[in-house]
């Protein structure tokens, strides 16, 4: 079992649009639609778990009718944090799917990662147990505790940028969740997945992801999302990646008419 589990939990304070970012609409859909039909139509996500603020479940529920999302399981009420969402969706989810079930935790307002990078993902846990991914750095990464100098700067070859999905067994990442949450700090500083299973001491696996897996965090991210629907427009119109995507959804149709 492939579940994606998908964090629309947000409250758009930097987006400044006066509604949470991942309910913008871009190119005449939501943005969070936009990040779920990723995982609808690819032919190894067998289920999707979808987290919002409990004031818009109702709303939430009425995209996924309107656009067809047909793969979501629920839709489950966010936490007081970030972390307390993923942790209420794991739960949820491990109430009626095996422990070994692969689990893709994502952002809602990350809408553009690629089948690639989500089929690599599966393989990764399959293979290894975890899959982080990232792209690697290409700027000059320094390290200041004190916000004002230099403390070090690692050697850029050696630098990531962790992105979503980070992908787990749904038994392996709801234990290091429950480990985390019996700790004084609970969820201080933990920015997400990757964060937690590294702090237990848990090896994590690097899976390289796609550019252009940008989170929809302000203004400007907006422009450069709809630049890269426009680059995909562009792709489709001269046939470039189009075979691929009609091979996954016909692979996808097969699927849930067998």
């Amino acid at each position: 079992m492939n579940i994606a589990m998908i964090f629309a939990g947000g409250s758009g304070i930097r987006m400044g649009a006066g509604v949470p970012k991942q309910f913008l609409e871009i190119n005449g859909k939501p943005v969070v639609i936009h990040t779920l039909e990723l995982f609808q139509y690819h032919s190894m996500i067998d289920k999707i778990y979808v987290s919002v603020l409990r004031d818009y479940i109702d709303y939430m529920r009425f995209l996924i009718d309107e656009h067809r999302i047909t793969k979501v399981a629920d839709v489950v009420p966010g936490g007081e944090t970030a972390q307390d969402s993923i942790y209420n969706v794991l739960l949820r989810a491990s109430q009626e799917n095996p422990a070994d079930s692969v689990v893709l935790l994502h952002d809602g307002v990350r809408p553009y990662v690629s089948s690639d990078v989500i089929s690599d993902n599966i393989m990764a846990v399959e293979t290894y147990g975890s899959a982080i991914t990232s792209t690697p750095g290409y700027e000059t990464v320094v390290l200041s505790p004190d916000g004002t100098h230099v403390d070090q700067v690692p050697l850029r070859k050696q630098t990531f940028t962790a992105q979503a999905p980070q992908s787990f067994r749904l038994g392996d990442i709801l234990d290091a969740h429950n480990q985390i949450r019996l700790t004084p700090g609970r969820y201080d500083n933990m920015v997400d997945a990757c964060t937690i299973m590294t702090a237990l001491g848990r090896p994590v696996h690097l899976v390289m992801g796609n550019r252009g897996n940008i989170k929809v965090t302000t203004p400007e991210d907006v422009y450069i999302f709809r630049g890269l629907l426009q680059y995909k427009e562009n792709e489709q119109a001269f046939g470039f990646g189009l075979t691929n995507r009609i091979q996954s959804r016909m692979e996808h149709y097969r699927r849930k008419n067998r």
